[in-house]
Order: C-alpha cells, then sequence, then structure tokens
C-alpha cells in the first residue's frame, strides 16, 4: 500500500473518532472552562496578547493553547465545540505523527501498533476530546524529544537542533517552563546513563536552549511593548510564584498519595500499561531504536516521578507518559505478533482483572442511577447527595454495554493465546467502540449530575445585565456560561494583598457584591452545605435550589 494511502486512512480514521460530537456536552469545570472563558474574554476585550479571567490577568497559563481555542470560535462560535475542537485536531496530526515516528525507529508493523494502541487506550483517546492544554502541550514535548534523538543519527545538526528548541519553545508557550524542567532533567539521566554526551556536541544543546527560549520572548515583549513593563515584571513575578507553589503545595484540594500516577497510567491507560510490564530488550534489536527507546523509558520514568513528588495530584499531570507508554507498549505488540512468544499467564491475567474492573464500573453505573435512593443513605455529603437528586433518565438495558465489553475482553484474551493478532486486534476495536459509547453517551450523564443544575442556572442568566459570583466554592461557568461582560463599576474590584503587603491579582469583591452598594442585581450559587450560612443573610432572597446547588438573588 502506497505511504500516502497509509496516512489518509490513518487522518481519515482520526477525524472520524475525534471530530464528532465535541459540543455534545457541557464544558467541565475548572480545566475545561477556565481556558475557554480565557480564549472568550480574548475575543470580548480584543486583548489578544493577555489572558484573562472575569476581564482580569490571568498568570497561570501562557497563551498559545488559549489563541488556537480563540481561531475556532472565531470559526464556530463560541461553545463547547470550538474549545476542544484544538485538541480533536492535534489528535489527528498525532495519529500520523506516531506512524512516521515509529516507522523511521523501528518499521511499518510497529507504526501501526503504536497508532491503533494510541486509539483504543481510554486517557490518551479520551483527552483528544477534551478542551485542557495537555494533549497539545504534550505533544510539542514529544516533537521536542524526537528532534534531539534525530539530532545524534543526522549529518543535518544544526536544523535538528533548532526544531527540538522551536518545538520546546512552543510547549513552554502552552504551559509553562515545566517543559524545561522536565526536558532538563531527562537530558541529565539520559547524560548519566551513557556517562557522557554520547554524540552531542554543546554548540547544539546551546542552539536547543536559545530556540526555546524565543517563542516565550516574542510573546512577552509583545505584551510588555502594548501593556507596560511594569506589567511584564508583575505577570512574571505572579506566574512564577504560582509554578513553584503548584510543585511545592497542594492546589485547588488536589492531592494524593505518592502512588496516585502510578494507578492512573495503569487504570487510565489500559491495554497499554498492561504490555507494557512484559516488556524485555532484544539483543538483535537495531541501534538506532534502542536509543529512543532509551529515551522513552528516560521520559516515562523523569514525568512519572516528578509529578509524583509534586504535591498537587491530578489526572492529566501525568499524561506526558502516554507517548512513551504506548511506544514501549507497541513494540512489545509487535514481537508478540511475530515471534513465537507465549503470552505470560499473569499478563493475561492482569489484562482480565482491569478489563473486567472497568467493565464491571461501566455495568453498575446504570444500576446505581436506577437505585441511587438505595445508594443515599450511606453517603456522608450533602452535596454529592443533592447531585444524585439530578434526573437522569436510566434502564437496565444500558448495563449491557458494560456486559458486552466484559464477555469481549475475556474472549480477545482467551483468543491471543491461539492467534495473537486477531486477539489483540479484537480488544482494540472493542476498545474504541467502548470509549465511545462512553464519550457520547454515559458522560452526559454523569456531567447531569455534577453540574448541569448549575450551568442551566448560569445559562439562564445569559445577556442580564447583572453581576453572578459563586459562594464558598471556585467556578469559571459562572462567566462562560452567562456569557458575563466586564464589570464597569471600581467597587467590583477588590485589591489582594500578599503576606508582605504587597498588591496581587485583583478579584472580585465578595462582601462589596454581598453587603456593598451595588448597582444592578447580584445572583448567586453555593453548594448545599453552604447554603445555611447564606440564607440566614436578610439582603439575600433564595430563588430555588436543584442537585446540590442553592441559588440567592440580592436586588
Amino acid at each position: 500500500m502506497p505511504n500516502y494511502l497509509r496516512y489518509t486512512i490513518i487522518i481519515f480514521v482520526g477525524c472520524v473518532l475525534f471530530f464528532p460530537f465535541l459540543g455534545h456536552v457541557h464544558l467541565f469545570d475548572w480545566d475545561e472552562i477556565n481556558f475557554a472563558e480565557c480564549a472568550r474574554e480574548m475575543i470580548v476585550s480584543k486583548d489578544y496578547l493577555r489572558a484573562q479571567i472575569d476581564f482580569m490577568p490571568f498568570w497561570e497559563k501562557p497563551p498559545l493553547f488559549i489563541w488556537m481555542q480563540v481561531l475556532a470560535m472565531k470559526i464556530f462560535g463560541v461553545g463547547e465545540y470550538a474549545a476542544r475542537f484544538p485538541n480533536a485536531l492535534v489528535g489527528v496530526i498525532t495519529l500520523v505523527t506516531l506512524f512516521y515516528i515509529g516507522k523511521r525507529t523501528v518499521n511499518e508493523k510497529m507504526a501501526t501498533w503504536w497508532v491503533v494502541l494510541y486509539i483504543a487506550t481510554w486517557l490518551p483517546h479520551f483527552y483528544f476530546k477534551s478542551g485542557i492544554i495537555d494533549p497539545t502541550f504534550n505533544f510539542f514535548i514529544f516533537l521536542a524529544f524526537y528532534q534531539v534523538y534525530v539530532l545524534r543519527l543526522t549529518e543535518s545538526k544544526a536544523l535538528h537542533a533548532l526544531l527540538a528548541g522551536l518545538f520546546l519553545g512552543l510547549a513552554v508557550l502552552t504551559k509553562g517552563p515545566v517543559a524545561i524542567l522536565v526536558s532538563v532533567l531527562a537530558f541529565a539521566v539520559y547524560l548519566a546513563i551513557n556517562r557522557g554526551l554520547n554524540g552531542y556536541k554543546l554548540k547544539h544543546l546551546f542552539i536547543i536552549a536559545v530556540c526555546a527560549l524565543i517563542p516565550m520572548l516574542l510573546w512577552l515583549g509583545a505584551t510588555i511593548a502594548m501593556h507596560g513593563g511594569a506589567y511584564g515584571k508583575w505577570f512574571i513575578h505572579e506566574f512564577i510564584t504560582y509554578q513553584v507553589r503548584l510543585f511545592s503545595t497542594e492546589d485547588s484540594d488536589h492531592g494524593g498519595p505518592f502512588f496516585y500516577h502510578f494507578l492512573v497510567l495503569l487504570i487510565g491507560c489500559f491495554p497499554a500499561s498492561v504490555f507494557l510490564f512484559n516488556y524485555f530488550r532484544k539483543k538483535e534489536v537495531q541501534e538506532p531504536q534502542t536509543d529512543f527507546t532509551r529515551w522513552m523509558w528516560i521520559l516515562f520514568w523523569v514525568v512519572l516521578i516528578l509529578f509524583s513528588i509534586v504535591k498537587t495530584k491530578i489526572v492529566h499531570y501525568s499524561s506526558l507518559c502516554y507517548f512513551p507508554l504506548t511506544y514501549l507498549a507497541a513494540v512489545q505488540l509487535y514481537r508478540l505478533s511475530n515471534e513465537p512468544i507465549k503470552l505470560a499467564k499473569w499478563l493475561k491475567g492482569l489484562l482480565l482483572f482491569i478489563g473486567s474492573l472497568i467493565a464491571i464500573l461501566i455495568a453498575a453505573l446504570p444500576v446505581v442511577g436506577i437505585n441511587k435512593d438505595k445508594v443515599v443513605p450511606y453517603i456522608d455529603d450533602p452535596f454529592a447527595v443533592g447531585n444524585l437528586r439530578a434526573a437522569v433518565t436510566w434502564s437496565y438495558a444500558e448495563c449491557l454495554w458494560g456486559i458486552i465489553y466484559l464477555v469481549s475482553i475475556w474472549v480477545a484474551v482467551l483468543l491471543m493465546s491461539k492467534n495473537f493478532k486477531k486477539g489483540m486486534a479484537m480488544l482494540c476495536i472493542v476498545q474504541v467502540i467502548i470509549i465511545q459509547v462512553t464519550v457520547i453517551h454515559f458522560t452526559p450523564k454523569v456531567e447531569a449530575y455534577s453540574q448541569r443544575a448549575a450551568i442551566d442556572y448560569f445559562k439562564g442568566l445569559e445577556g442580564q445585565n447583572v453581576y453572578i459570583h459563586s459562594l464558598g466554592y471556585k467556578s469559571y461557568a459562572t462567566m462562560f456560561y452567562a456569557k458575563t461582560q466586564p464589570a464597569t463599576d471600581p467597587h467590583y474590584r477588590s485589591i489582594r494583598l500578599d503576606i508582605k503587603g504587597k498588591e496581587v491579582q485583583p478579584e472580585a469583591n465578595e462582601q462589596w457584591l454581598l453587603k456593598g452598594a451595588v448597582n444592578k442585581p447580584v445572583y448567586f450559587i453555593s453548594k448545599i452545605q453552604d447554603s445555611v450560612k447564606y440564607a440566614s443573610m436578610p439582603q439575600l432572597t433564595e430563588t430555588g435550589s436543584a442537585n446540590g446547588f442553592v441559588f440567592f438573588m440580592r436586588k
């Protein structure tokens, strides 16, 4: 089959899997709505150099991914589809890239396994249908690592050093200096393992370092030119302070044990994660592939250990592991499908155990939804109980998806013992189908429990000349779904002081909204466990409640 036809097939499959149904469920608070709201406010304010939240400077992330969302919103309009479109596009490009790199480093068969395994693995597939930064950030980092790998083998060293630096710079402009941290740590480990530069030269590393700074410096330079040096100094200080806090403290109540990301990758990256355990090296493997394999192992362990140490634990923090994990698993699949190697019993057992666990959870969702009144007495969380009160229609017939998944996994694993290729192909096909079913059918129902009542409330206030504020918890949905405009009353902003008495990020003045001389109605939302103290305020009128949320208004 000609190469162009193979790439055409990959692009077609990627488009079919990633682009449909992007807007069929609301964006999820926080991260998805956070970035989408930054993009919306860029369009409203026409300030495309600064990210803003509530039309106040937002220093936590650089703007590259937000710019991508802005372009999508210009094409598709402000909404869920546009917010998730950039990652879907990156998903298609990623599949093409995996095939190209897999073919260059090993061969075409392994490259095919890599593409198939990537779309058949839960979290890598799922995140291409999301509106978070990480899939795009990870893609740029991976491209930078590949260019560094090629750099040692090619005659055009300066070109690949430049490309490695630019891709790394784009990663920095997407998410921040964590890209530099991961790269430096990984290269340090590579030097330690190889006891030296191993073919790399200092001048090429210098080119990478300089080029990695260019995208960020161009953006900061343009921002300072438009908004002044004081703003630039303030932004850099706040940005660095936030990055340090993120690594050293539990941010946003997202803590967890050291082994958190080990479990995330083991279960969330099923079935690829299982084959990673059975990976082994063979002496006859060609040297270029061995060196790339070494890079992938280094990247995997550096990311996994780094974010296991980091205090803040969020699922997608270890998502950069998806590239090396699926590569190493695909190499093992290629070997198993081309050599007389028996599938270890413990590996089959692990496939069956994790797959069965996920299948049982999928089958249990409708059962819990139908019998939620029997579950409520065992839940000691008023908000969770309120969530379960959402009117979501379930039927026992929906359990069939979990049952079909369970049976298919067992049949596929049993088939692997007789014909590994057919068994693995069946497992991958079942994975792709069930992931689509989960995203399209089950995710909207889960979203109905977790946040839909709040989002419907905000959407009902769209276009009204009012203030909207969440009490007791943080939400970006108040802005995105009500499509709020910049506040004009100077009292709306309050200036926070840090422990040294310096002014930091202004924020919505909650006390003024609750007690001050407001110039227009204020609508509030709180979670049910916090509502008692707000209901006791005479100036607030409770206007309703739904699914764990309580709504108030102040005239």
